[in-house]
């Protein structure tokens, strides 16, 4: 069986965008495939947020992937920060990645033109986060 790795960051309750966007479709994939969703707390880091409203989120998101019917019983549901290979893999992926490739992902050239004051090396390795996370699992589709 295939495996599906995905996470949502935990900045606030889950909308019709996240709903949509995602839930809806791990509800499906959670019956053809080997599933991991997870609450993306490290990636949320990069926003500055206030530690109380990480812990409050993520406790918001599990609750809500489980009212949306994500079941525990056919998914791996876990908080990134719980699995510390994957921050020991970030750190290795980092070792092995170029400061101007990363400079060039679109999404960082567009925050940092976005918010000036919050480029930070968070945002910069963004990238290498999301491929511990893929890499980790050994993850077949990342939807």
């Amino acid at each position: 069986m295939e495996t599906v790795v995905s996470g949502i960051r935990p900045t606030g309750n889950l909308h019709l965008g996240n709903y949509f966007g995602a839930v809806k479709g791990f509800l499906q994939m959670q019956n053809e495939y080997n599933c991991f969703f997870f609450i993306a707390d490290w990636h949320s880091l990069t926003t500055h947020p206030h530690p109380d409203n990480i812990r409050n989120s993520v406790k918001t998101i599990l609750a809500e992937y489980l009212a949306c019917g994500i079941d525990p019983q056919k998914s791996a549901i876990y908080l990134q920060s719980d699995v510390k290979e994957i921050l020991e893999l970030y750190l290795y992926l980092n070792m092995n990645a170029y400061l101007g490739e990363l400079e060039r992902v679109t999404s960082f050239k567009e925050k940092a033109r976005k918010q000036p004051d919050n480029v930070n090396a968070g945002l910069l390795t963004y990238p290498t986060l999301m491929a511990a996370d893929i890499l980790i699992h050994n993850a077949d589709k990342v939807p």
